[in-house]
């Protein structure tokens, strides 16, 4: 079964912490995984961000919204319990609580109220187009940002790939010396386009010493990359007695070269036009922030002595 959203979990919180006693989310996602019935994928299932379990946070959230609703109350240290109006909630045996539910607390409709004033005038927390959402708020915010990130992503391939093959040639030195690759800006430049081939093809020091170095191919190709471009390349390595490379494509690679190097002695990675835009974002080549927000959480090491 897939992991149910936030508002189906609140009645299962809240039926865990009818023995009024204080407890920890992680006990709470525990007893209801079992509950459940969950397998342990669903368990490790994560946001898409991988910060965080999404059963953990769909718990956290359904714990928020009832401690606004006062049916729990916190408890000492990132703990809670339940609450006497939430003993009685449960005494009047609800089919389901949610949102809609939550609403016949006047708590509750003045976080909902204080939440849609601070937004000003956007959508309510937890909620689109007037309706409650399955997904919880950071879960709406981490799709948006993935959303924004795959779009950039394309626009920035697009750009890449009809670049001339010298601003090619300069994106793939920026970013390998970015990511610690070449030693200084001026030695990675000399190292690298060597020769044509509508791309670059050259050597790269692996580390600022030089310890070693790593063959670099690219191609700003549109077809299919395959094992025998791949398969040429290990053999351009074997002649340079060289141990590791790197093929770096605009396109992607075929399954059959992603197979080939996974057989061979050499170490060969394969960068495809996707992994090679994410790279570039990642390392800030050709990009520009345009706006941050910092998702901060109760340091609860700040309130011990409470």
């Amino acid at each position: 079964m897939s992991i149910p959203d936030y508002q189906s979990l609140m009645l299962p919180l809240l039926e865990f912490a009818k023995d009024a006693k204080d407890h920890t989310i992680s006990e709470a996602v525990e007893a209801i995984a079992i509950g459940l019935g969950l397998s342990n994928e669903e368990r490790s299932e994560m946001l898409p961000s991988g910060g965080q379990r999404k059963l953990f946070n769909r718990v956290s959230w359904a714990r928020t919204y009832m401690v606004k609703a006062a049916l729990l109350e916190p408890f000492g240290r990132g703990r809670f319990r339940i609450t006497t109006r939430g003993i009685d909630a449960l005494l009047a045996k609800p089919t389901k609580i949610n949102v809609d539910f939550l609403n016949q607390y006047p708590e509750f409709v003045e976080f909902r109220i204080g939440a849609r004033s601070r937004s000003a005038g956007a959508a309510d927390v937890g909620e689109t187009n007037g309706s409650a959402s399955e997904q919880t708020p950071q879960e709406l915010l981490e799709i948006s940002y993935q959303s924004l990130h795959r779009q950039l992503a394309q626009e920035l391939l697009d750009k890449i790939s009809t670049a001339s093959p010298s601003f090619f040639e300069k994106l793939v030195v920026d970013l390998l010396v970015a990511m610690g690759y070449g030693g200084s800006r001026k030695d990675a430049g000399q190292a690298i386009g060597r020769s044509g081939d509508d791309g670059i093809d050259g050597i790269i020091k692996e580390d600022r010493l030089g310890l070693d170095a790593i063959y670099i191919q690219a191609k700003r190709w549109k077809a299919t990359v395959g094992r025998p471009e791949v398969q040429s390349f290990a053999g351009s390595l074997e002649g340079q007695r060289a141990r590791k490379g790197v093929f770096i494509t605009t396109s992607q690679f075929s399954a059959e070269a992603r197979e080939y190097v996974n057989r061979i002695e050499k170490k060969i990675i394969l960068i495809d036009g996707e992994q090679l835009a994410n790279l570039s974002i990642e390392f800030a080549m050709g990009v520009a922030p345009v706006i941050s927000y910092k998702i901060q959480r109760i340091d609860l090491d700040y309130f011990e002595e409470e």
